[in-house]
């Protein structure tokens, strides 16, 4: 009995220390970062950024593998439905995680929210509000009033429905009363180019595709849609310095998530690390030269903030009655 019970005793003293042991082991093999867009996009370029300063801490490969299609859905849904161990992961948009749920409500084939948690917000994205040098606006103020006088005259551009370029156009109109035509295209590209060219006024840009043709005076920048003024454009005000728009920001973002069942220790693990690197200068300048904004917080308040702009997205679907494609 004096053995048995000292058997149980020594075991029991052992439990802590092999759990201990087991956190500490991950990863254990190479982790997979998916990412839901072709190579050389603005979230694929990200994923690799991060890739190596987590290959560095981790001691393990980080390999970025694309599965690109059905609006990145077919990634999420991978990492959503995938083991829990934390081996594979997800570089995220905000369409995947928090536009989605509300654009896609018959088709979507996985729960963000319910399947997947966040680990770290890597960059917020903002666009430029840019336009062909026709638009007789140089200021959010003229613009706005340029655009009520005359209904219907102005459109935007954006990479297609319910993309956030759309939603920041539409969360615009709403606002401030104005009735900017939307002009969907299928992708960022033509539909910047459309633009510059003078075919449509107005574009919702991420800052590194417009800054060139906004430096050579092919477009002229009117406000980001960001709450603070972007470091690149230091002169164009955010569109929150407008009078009756204090309260607009829409931005995109790229987050990095993980299966919902991660083990906790884990996720504080991995999004320790990614604030590391993210507080690396020249991780930072790297980002900036994509138009991302650093804004340092915690795995909860990531979690928290996912919450919120799901709720945004939601009433700006709700209140313009966007409707996908097909």
């Amino acid at each position: 009995m004096t053995t048995r019970r000292a058997l149980l005793a020594a075991t029991a003293a052992a439990l802590p220390l092999s759990a201990a042991r087991a956190q500490r082991a991950w990863p254990e093999r190479p982790i997979r970062m998916l990412v839901g867009y072709a190579p050389g996009g603005g979230v694929d370029i990200v994923a690799r950024l991060l890739a190596e300063p987590l290959r560095a801490a981790l001691g393990q490969p980080v390999l970025v593998e694309n599965r690109p299609g059905a609006g990145a859905m077919i990634a999420a849904q991978a990492v959503a439905r995938g083991a829990d161990d934390g081996h594979t992961l997800l570089m995220a948009a905000a369409g995947e995680i928090a536009v989605n749920p509300s654009l896609f409500k018959q088709r979507m084939t996985y729960d963000p929210a319910r399947e997947l948690q966040g680990v770290a917000l890597v960059a917020a994205i903002p666009n430029v509000i840019v336009a062909h040098p026709s638009v007789p606006a140089r200021s959010p103020a003229e613009l706005l009033a340029y655009a009520r006088a005359n209904p219907g005259k102005l459109s935007f551009a954006s990479a297609g429905i319910g993309n956030p370029q759309h939603l920041a156009g539409e969360m615009l109109n709403r606002m401030a009363g104005t009735d900017i035509l939307h002009v969907p295209y299928r992708g960022s590209a033509p539909a910047l180019t459309d633009v510059a060219a003078g075919r449509v006024t107005l574009n919702f840009s991420s800052l590194g595709a417009a800054l060139p043709l906004i430096r050579d005076g092919r477009l002229h920048a009117i406000a980001v849609t960001s709450r603070e003024r972007m470091p690149q454009l230091p002169e164009v005000p955010a569109l929150a310095e407008t009078p009756g728009l204090e309260s607009y920001e829409l931005v995109n973002w790229f987050g990095l998530f993980a299966p919902a069942a991660m083990p906790a220790a884990n996720v504080e693990r991995l999004h320790a690390t990614v604030a590391a690197a993210l507080r690396d200068r020249d991780m930072a300048s790297k980002l900036a030269e994509q138009g991302g904004l650093i804004r340092p917080m915690s795995a909860a308040e990531f979690r928290s903030f996912v919450g919120e702009e799901t709720r945004k997205f939601a009433r700006i679907v709700e209140e313009a009655d966007i409707r996908p494609e097909g």
